[in-house]
C-alpha cells in the first residue's frame, strides 16, 4: 500500500516529429526570418540615412550604418520648434478626437445593423457597402464640405470626413456577430434589458479586440493624413504633421533649385537626408504605440474573419 502511495507518474513522452513536419517547420521559419528582415531593413536604412551627411548619400548611396554622422537633417526640420510642435499638437488633436468619435459611431452602427430585429438592416448594410464601391468624386466631395457646409478653414473639415468608413463598419458588425451570440441578447431582453443596456453591459465589454483593431485603423488614418490639410486648411496653425513636413520638403527642394539656377553649391542642402528624417519623425510615435495594441489588433482581425 505504501508503494502505491509513493508512486510517481512517469514524465510525459514527447511526440516525435516526422521528417515532413521538420522540413515544413524549417521552411516556415526560414521564410519568416527572411520576411522579417525584408520588413525591418528599409526602416533601418531610413534611420541610418537620416543621420548621414547629404553629400555622402548623393555620392555613395544608402547604408545600414550612418556614414559621416551629422544632425543637419534634424536641425533643418526642428529649425522652428514652435511650428513642428504645433503640427504635432494638431495631429494629436485630430487623432484623439477623430478616433474617439469614430469608434463610438462605428460601434453603434455595427451593433444596429447586426440586430436581426432591425427591419431595414440589410438595406442599410447595402447602402454602406455601396459607398465603398461607388463615390461622387473629389470635386463634389470638396464642394460639399467647402461651399455647402462652409467648413473650409475649420478644423472640423479635417477630422469630420474620416469618422466613418464602410470597411470599418462592416468589420465591426462582423466582429459583433461573431463575439456576441444571439442567445445572450435574447435572454437579456427576456429579463427586461433594453438595447442601450445590452450594448453597454453585454456587447461593449467583449469588444476590446474589435475596438483596438478599428481604433488602430482610425488612428493610423488620421496620423498619416495630409490630404485634407492641403485642401481645407487656410492657416498653418491647423496643419497636420504630415502636411507640415510635406511643405517643409517642398521649401527645401525649392531652395536647392534656386541655388542650382545661380550656380551655387547645392550638396550642403540636406534634401535627401531631410526626406529620411521626416519619415522617422512622422512614423516614430506610431512605432512606439503599435506594440501595445498589436495583440488586440491580431485578435480582432482573426475573430472577425473566422466567425463572420
Amino acid at each position: 500500500m505504501a508503494k502505491d502511495l509513493d508512486y510517481e507518474p512517469s514524465a510525459p513522452k514527447t511526440i516525435k516529429k516526422s521528417t515532413g513536419t521538420k522540413v515544413f517547420e524549417a521552411i516556415a521559419y526560414t521564410l519568416l526570418v527572411i520576411g522579417s528582415i525584408v520588413c525591418v531593413l528599409p526602416f533601418i536604412i531610413i534611420v541610418s540615412g537620416s543621420f548621414t551627411d547629404n553629400a555622402t548619400i548623393l555620392t555613395q548611396g544608402y547604408s545600414l550604418l550612418p556614414r559621416d554622422f551629422t544632425w543637419s537633417a534634424y536641425q533643418t526640420i526642428f529649425k522652428s520648434p514652435k511650428d513642428i510642435l504645433q503640427a504635432y499638437k494638431m495631429t494629436i488633436y485630430y487623432t484623439v478626437v477623430g478616433t474617439g468619435l469614430g469608434l463610438m459611431m462605428i460601434t453603434l452602427t455595427g451593433y444596429v445593423i447586426s440586430r436581426k430585429e432591425f427591419k431595414y438592416r440589410n438595406t442599410v448594410s447595402f447602402l454602406i457597402y455601396f459607398t465603398s464601391i461607388f463615390g461622387g468624386g473629389m470635386i463634389p466631395w470638396y464642394l460639399m464640405y467647402a461651399n455647402v457646409l462652409g467648413l473650409k478653414g475649420s478644423t472640423l473639415a479635417i477630422w469630420f470626413p474620416a469618422l466613418m468608413s464602410p470597411f470599418l463598419v462592416i468589420l465591426m458588425r462582423t466582429f459583433i456577430v461573431g463575439a456576441v451570440p444571439d442567445a445572450i441578447t435574447e435572454s437579456a431582453k427576456i429579463d427586461g434589458a433594453g438595447h442601450f443596456t445590452i450594448f453597454f453591459r453585454i456587447v461593449l465589454p467583449v469588444l476590446k479586440p474589435g475596438l483596438a483593431t478599428v481604433g488602430l485603423f482610425l488612428a493610423l488614418g488620421y496620423w498619416n493624413d495630409w490630404y485634407r490639410s492641403s485642401m481645407f486648411s487656410t492657416n498653418s496653425s491647423t496643419w497636420q504633421l504630415q502636411f507640415y513636413l510635406y511643405d517643409l520638403l517642398n521649401a527645401t527642394t525649392a531652395m536647392k533649385q534656386m541655388a542650382s539656377n545661380v550656380s551655387m553649391k547645392t550638396a550642403d542642402l540636406p534634401t535627401e537626408s531631410v526626406k529620411l528624417a521626416m519619415a522617422v519623425v512622422a512614423t516614430g510615435p506610431v512605432l512606439l504605440f503599435y506594440p501595445f495594441v498589436q495583440k488586440f489588433f491580431v485578435s480582432g482581425i482573426t475573430v472577425g474573419a473566422v466567425k463572420g
